[in-house]
């Protein structure tokens, strides 16, 4: 579930996260490498038990994964909300109608991300994720009238030729996984541009005038249900799921479990380290945090690689970080 690739901020565990609008948080000694350290393994630990579920229990129903992981944020947050931990805003029919259009997208990108994920080894998703920033730059630039300087497209460009040498290279290549990959980065650049307008009008039918994360985070999580639901039965999933054996095995459901309380735990982890920190440290983090979790999940799933694919790799990888620091540079 993911994530803003937006400005190199990963967008693909799906939780809303903005660095304004933050909730005070207790202090903690250590606050900044903890909260960054707590994102880094939150982050990983998500995607690559996404991927064990789907390819090593080879479960075939990704829509209900994300169905329940969804759920499990959901029933946590308004927990949370209940004793008075949090605060959310409540969901009016003007603010569900503002907030629809983009939640469509938002559903449609863990869809595809988790479809992309069951035929792709992690290591190539994090590299043609970098895609999203292309599109995401070339919106920009059509949509709003925005200009990147040349280490910009220099680092966009590197983005490219690793992707594209990396699918020519993976001894692992799947057509149908990466159609799903590629409908997710066009799928999440939109999330991404359509977001902040949405949010600004979103903030406008609420009681408060302010929408904070776990607002957001309840918002697009309780919209998504009834379209995910609708969306099992049109892919045949619900038939799927009354046969399969997987269902019956309680280790099954603790993993399912653990996915949903890793995807919220983005959410949070996130926001404290953006609160600790700032949106330059955390997008500089995320590029960064993806090297480790490519070599966990070519190592853990025991990946075949040659040389010329783990070298599109590294260099997909690097590219992500100079895309990065060129994004600072720029807003600097």
């Amino acid at each position: 579930m993911k994530s803003y690739e937006n400005d190199g901020v990963d967008l693909e565990d799906g939780k809303t996260r903005k660095a304004g609008d933050k909730p005070t948080l207790r202090k903690i000694p250590n606050q900044a490498l903890l909260s960054g350290l707590a994102y880094c393994v939150s982050s990983c630990s998500m995607i690559l038990v996404n991927k064990f579920v789907l390819s090593s229990y080879n479960f075939n129903a990704g829509i209900f994964l994300m169905l329940y992981q969804n759920l499990v944020s959901v029933i946590i947050v308004m927990a949370l909300s209940l004793m008075g931990l949090i605060t959310t805003e409540p969901l009016t029919l003007r603010l569900i109608k503002v907030w629809f259009p983009v939640n469509v997208i938002f559903v449609g990108m863990l869809i595809t991300s988790m479809f992309s994920l069951k035929y792709i080894n992690v290591a190539m998703v994090t590299v043609l994720k970098n895609v999203t920033n292309v599109i995401t730059a070339v919106g920009e630039m059509y949509l709003f009238n925005k200009h990147h300087d040349n280490r910009v497209w220099l680092a966009l460009f590197l983005m490219i030729i690793s992707a594209v040498s990396g699918g020519i290279t993976d001894l692992s290549f799947n057509a149908v996984g990466y159609a799903w990959q590629i409908a997710n980065c066009f799928l999440t650049a939109s999330y991404s541009l359509t977001l902040r307008k949405t949010m600004d009008t979103a903030k406008q039918v609420t009681q408060s005038g302010n929408l904070n994360e776990f607002s957001m985070v309840l918002l697009n999580n309780t919209l998504s249900l009834p379209l995910g639901l609708i969306l099992s039965f049109a892919f045949n999933e619900m038939d799927y799921l009354y046969n399969t054996p997987l269902l019956q095995l309680p280790s099954f459901w603790i993993v399912m479990t653990l996915s949903g309380l890793l995807g919220l735990a983005i959410s949070f982890t996130s926001m404290w380290f953006l609160h600790q920190t700032g949106a330059t440290t955390y997008s500089l983090v995320g590029s960064l945090n993806k090297i480790p979790l490519s070599i966990a999940g070519i190592v853990l799933f025991h990946v075949a690689t040659s040389l010329q694919n783990s070298a599109s790799i590294l260099f997909g990888l690097v590219a992500g970080v100079v895309f990065a620091r060129a994004k600072m540079r720029e807003k600097s």
